[in-house]
């Protein structure tokens, strides 16, 4: 155990220690001694102690009683994390310049000293409900994790691209393309066999245009309207949304933070590389210096990351990364007790065939609301825990869209009349106008079975 930590003044600290030149690439770059630079490379838990023996970030640990040489475990990680972290919340440090975001990654940052009355060192005290670092859940240092092996190989590379940023919210949208399919399941088949009234009417689009042939009508066939394995994943930090994304890759996704991609040779460590990579968003903007440093420490244990698997029509979980993880989902009370994710275990989250199950019984009058289908993920705090999700540091909320849609369309809440659908269609110009005169035209030629100048004459 590590001493009780001690408030060290980080300004004067760091200052003399760039002074000293003691540290090799600790150097002020600019005359007037404003800006100075501070090596970075990316260390993980598996760096060689040796390689991290004399850094600023070890001298930060052991001056604020954070570790004790020859009694605590040495964690380079977790120092740079400290440093990162007092730098972020002091307002006499402010950063110019960071290499490690840029491509290639240049192993430096830059900061400038500021000038600031008073003390600026004082961390922010304005959120007592905030938890304390000692109460996030982060698993122990593991020097050798054991092999996970439970993940199919898959022969075909990834069509949608090896990494994937969260874009900002967007309005939800239904999408119904045909998506690739994979065996059969009965229940769907059971739902698109239900009476017409079942549900609302599903053809209305021949209001614009002869979508299908009158004489001879064509079945709906919801196995192939909906998308199977599209999720919709949303980001929340303390009930703040800071991103969403729909991920379609028929194998999953990997929710991650940091550098580290997979390759075939870290399958153990990463997971497969047909996964979609997703990143967490970063903490740039959230504006409470305590929120942001607690959110900090949990993203810099997100390395290895969260896998979401899909297998047969149903969603696995498999949690990989430091930060302990806990979720609820279809048949769960958030009023219950804490659910952890045991490490490299998988275990199923959502069973797209219950789901149907539960959506005949409500459709038939046998059950009074539609079976639930949000799964939520909540990274180091614990859940379900009775209190709000809004007050969780990062909650990320996974929704199968085929079960959204499937919701929307028996509950009432999806119109499929013509103006609940965005048609993209560009105003008429002067050309268009001609060319509808024209059709109209040719209307009228074809109704009094007049011949016009583009008809053959057939004798």
């Amino acid at each position: 155990m590590s001493v009780q930590p001690r408030r060290i003044r980080l300004k004067p600290w760091l200052v003399a220690q760039v002074d000293s030149c003691r540290y090799p690439g600790l150097q002020w770059l600019s005359p007037d001694h404003r800006l100075f630079q501070i090596p970075w490379r990316h260390a993980t838990r598996h760096t060689p102690v040796s390689e991290e023996e004399n850094t600023i970030f070890k001298a930060w640990a052991l001056e604020t009683g954070k570790y004790q040489e020859g009694v605590d475990e040495p964690d380079p990680a977790k120092w740079k994390a400290n440093l990162r972290c007092a730098l972020n919340k002091s307002r006499e440090f402010q950063l110019k310049y960071d290499g490690t975001k840029e491509t290639p990654v240049q192993p430096y940052k830059i900061y400038e000293v500021c000038e600031q009355p008073g003390s600026a060192d004082v961390v922010d005290d304005d959120d007592d409900e905030m938890p304390k670092l000692t109460d996030l859940s982060i698993n122990p240092r593991i020097i050798d994790p054991a092999p996970f092996s439970s993940f199919p190989t898959h022969s075909e590379e990834n069509p949608f691209g090896r990494h994937m940023t969260p874009v900002p919210l967007l309005p939800v949208t239904s999408d119904l393309q045909a998506q690739s399919f994979n065996g059969p399941v009965n229940t769907l088949q059971d739902l698109d066999s239900l009476p017409p009234s079942a549900g609302p009417d599903l053809m209305e689009t021949n209001s614009v245009g002869e979508i299908q042939n009158q004489a001879e009508p064509q079945k709906y066939d919801l196995l192939s309207s909906v998308p199977l394995t599209d999720l919709d994943l949303k980001f929340q930090y303390r009930g703040r949304m800071m991103g969403s994304l729909t991920v379609s890759n028929p194998q999953g996704c990997r929710l991650y933070y940091g550098h580290l991609e997979p390759t075939p040779e870290q399958v153990d460590l990463f997971g497969p590389v047909t996964l979609q990579q997703v990143l967490f968003p970063g903490t740039s903007e959230i504006q409470n210096q305590k929120q942001r440093f607690y959110t900090e420490a949990l993203l810099d244990v997100m390395d290895r990351g969260l896998i979401l698997e899909m297998w047969e029509q149903d969603i696995y979980a498999v949690r990989l990364c430091q930060c302990k993880v806990f979720w609820s989902g279809p048949g769960m009370s958030e009023q219950g007790p804490p659910n952890p994710m045991e490490r490299e275990r998988k275990i199923k989250v959502f069973s797209l065939n219950e789901f149907l199950q539960g959506l005949i019984l409500f459709q038939k009058g046998e059950a009074p609301n539609p079976p639930p289908f949000e799964i939520y993920f909540c990274f180091g705090e614990d859940w379900p825990d009775r209190k709000p999700k809004e007050k969780k540091l990062i909650i990320v909320q996974v929704v199968p869209v085929v079960a959204r849609i499937l919701t929307e369309m028996f509950s009432g809440e999806l119109s499929w009349s013509t103006d609940s659908i965005r048609l993209q269609i560009s105003n008429p110009d002067v050309k268009d106008q001609t060319v509808a005169q024209f059709k109209e035209l040719q209307k009228l030629l074809q109704s009094q079975h007049i011949q016009g100048p583009w008809t053959p004459n057939v004798s």
